[in-house]
């Protein structure tokens, strides 16, 4: 298909660990300038301080797109907030990948490790200017819901039933 990567090229998607903190935290504050938002590295983003501690140890997962040279390109983490959810965080994709279906995989693994650890439910915190994140959510049965609290950079909340 047209804007499709071959797939003998795909990045490799693969568990991350503390050491790769440095790059997740370049390419999220990276992809949040690109839209205009601002870093919270002592709140909303805390948690890429520490992945080992904040996904691994609860419960959670964390994965990283990279490319052949070590380079991280896309990340998502699944964050445990009790036994039956988890919250979708930090699901980012460098913009030059953009529009070759690595989001729909990054999408497709979150949703098959969520199964993996028995979650029944996905929740997730967005802005508004991430219209192409926005879009692939929806596309997946994603809805929008009201939480008690969003992180400030945040505006919109939805969520997915898992079957």
């Amino acid at each position: 298909m047209p804007g499709e990567i071959e797939e003998n090229s795909l990045p490799r998607l693969r568990a991350a660990n503390n050491s790769d903190c440095e790059k997740v935290t370049a390419l999220v504050y990276g992809v949040l300038a690109e839209y205009g938002l601002k870093p919270d590295p002592e709140a909303t983003d805390l948690d890429i301080k520490d992945i080992e501690s904040s996904y691994l140890e609860r419960g959670g997962v964390f994965r990283v797109l990279e490319e052949k040279d070590g380079s991280i390109i896309g990340a998502y983490g699944l964050y445990r907030l009790d036994e039956q959810t988890c919250e979708l965080r930090k699901m980012y994709l460098q913009k030059d990948y953009r529009g070759r279906g690595l989001g729909r995989m990054l999408m497709e693994d979150a949703l098959s490790q969520a199964r993996r650890l028995g979650f029944k439910r996905i929740v997730l915190e967005t802005a508004s200017v991430l219209t192409e994140a926005i879009a692939l959510y929806k596309s997946y049965g994603f809805v929008e819901y009201n939480p008690k609290h969003m992180s400030s950079r945040c505006d919109q909340a939805y969520q997915l039933e898992l079957k």
